[in-house]
């Protein structure tokens, strides 16, 4: 579990730095981590799904990196476990976040040329 958080550091470094670390490590990790971890954000990804379904754009107050952020955030996890190796828990998770993506009514592909230019 502790291959899956993304800092032990206390205080937490800046949430967008945290995170784009996180992501690029997830290649080097063991494989049997990178399931764990997948696992994880698919929980939570589908969380966010039925939660935006159920209070719509409120939800995004919730997260450090807003709506914007947040989306980043999954999709580029999608694109680091695709890479790192697909299986039936990353095509879950790229399912989910596009259905987040959808529900948000923003274009993910449109989304991702925007913060990968």
């Amino acid at each position: 579990v502790e291959a899956c958080t993304d800092t032990v550091e206390t205080p937490k470094p800046e949430w967008r730095p945290r995170k784009e670390k996180y992501i690029a490590q997830i290649a080097k990790k063991p494989a049997d981590a990178r399931l764990v971890s997948s696992a994880d954000k698919l929980h939570n990804a589908r969380a966010i799904l039925r939660d935006y379904r159920r209070i719509r754009e409120k939800l995004w107050e919730r997260f450090n990196g807003g709506k914007e952020g947040t989306l980043w955030y999954y999709d580029a996890l999608v694109l680091a476990f695709s890479d790192a190796g697909s299986n039936e828990l990353v095509e879950e998770l790229d399912r989910t976040v596009g259905a987040i993506f959808e529900s948000a009514d923003v274009n993910r592909l449109k989304f991702r040329e925007s913060y990968s230019t």
